[in-house]
């Protein structure tokens, strides 16, 4: 919607993470005033370099800060709750599985029970993801299939999203929720992810490891389509009253993550390329992808770039990265 976020006063937690950064980007260019709750600033991340920290007003401080979130949404005036933040990696997850559950949940708990004592809220958008799915016989996933998560992260995001459900329905909050597929794009520094370690690999000539068999079926939505998949859902929440549902957002397309990585080799011109399958890979859904049928029927949603397009940008991305 032309100028709907000109002077809008934002809150999003998680702002200064891969995808937040790409979404703070976005809510800055449309001249919104953005309010970011951090951890901490590294000088040398993404959000840094694109000046987000001297656009933007930073609030240090946890997510499990319930008094801080609080005094933040009534201080501020806030109309608009982007909330991001999270343990996003499945890997750490399996590590640390307290730590994890306990930030998910207990994050978004706060920000839904300080933003039903908010009368100012207009719109609230919370982040859940494609794993709340859980693993299922039946592919595509569509927004009628039970959220039943099985390893710690997919658990904490089943949860998140059911408590955001029903803290709508039962307190009518203007509240959309977001069930991404892979996302990727230039900012991540998690090399433990397909994409930015397989890149990585390919700049340094470094054999690619893939710790699957390769024949895991996923879909991967580049992270410019994903921060405008947000801002669609938040503008959609009020026009169309919106409370408590679920949209699926990706590309519709699949890939084996061995054709994923081809397809990155050719990209990169390294024909001689080493792959190296390890097969070790545990406690991870062996084939994931969504139907966006939903978003594209009801928000009027479709991504702009497709896989080459997106890798494209991504590899070279990375590779002015690794060269400063």
């Amino acid at each position: 919607m032309k100028d709907f976020w000109d002077k809008r006063k934002i809150f999003v937690t998680g702002g200064n993470g891969f995808i937040g950064t790409w979404l703070v980007k976005q809510l800055v260019e449309k001249n919104a005033e953005v309010h970011c709750l951090v951890m901490e600033t590294n000088k040398d991340n993404l959000f840094n370099k694109f000046s987000l920290d001297r656009k933007t007003h930073l609030i240090f401080g946890d997510m499990l800060d319930k008094e801080l979130i609080n005094l933040t949404l009534n201080k501020n005036n806030i109309e608009f709750i982007f909330h991001l933040a999270a343990q996003p990696l499945v890997q750490i997850a399996m590590k640390n599985p307290y730590e994890t559950i306990k930030n998910n949940i207990f994050g978004t708990l706060n920000i839904l029970e300080c933003s039903r004592l908010n009368s100012n809220i207009k719109s609230i958008v919370i982040a859940s993801s494609d794993k709340a799915y859980g693993s299922s016989n039946k592919l595509p996933y569509d927004e009628t299939f039970p959220l039943k998560g099985e390893y710690p992260y997919d658990v904490s995001k089943s949860c998140t999203d059911l408590v955001s459900q029903a803290y709508a329905k039962t307190y009518n909050l203007p509240l959309g929720i977001t069930r991404f597929s892979n996302v990727y794009g230039g900012g991540d520094l998690n090399f433990d992810r397909i994409i930015p370690e397989t890149i990585k690999h390919l700049l340094f000539d470094e054999e690619i490891i893939i710790r699957s068999d390769g024949k895991f079926l996923r879909e991967f939505f580049y992270v410019k389509d994903a921060a405008n998949a947000y801002l669609t859902l938040a503008e959609n929440v009020i026009s169309q009253k919106l409370m408590g549902e679920a949209f699926n957002f990706g590309t519709d397309e699949k890939y084996m993550i061995l054709d994923l990585v081809n397809k990155m080799v050719k990209i990169s011109g390294k024909k001689n390329a080493k792959i190296k399958i390890l097969n070790i890979a545990k406690a991870e859904i062996r084939d994931q992808f969504l139907s966006s049928k939903k978003a594209k029927d009801l928000l009027d949603w479709m991504p702009k770039y497709n896989i080459e397009e997106g890798l494209k940008e991504t590899f070279n991305w990375y590779k002015d990265h690794f060269k400063k």
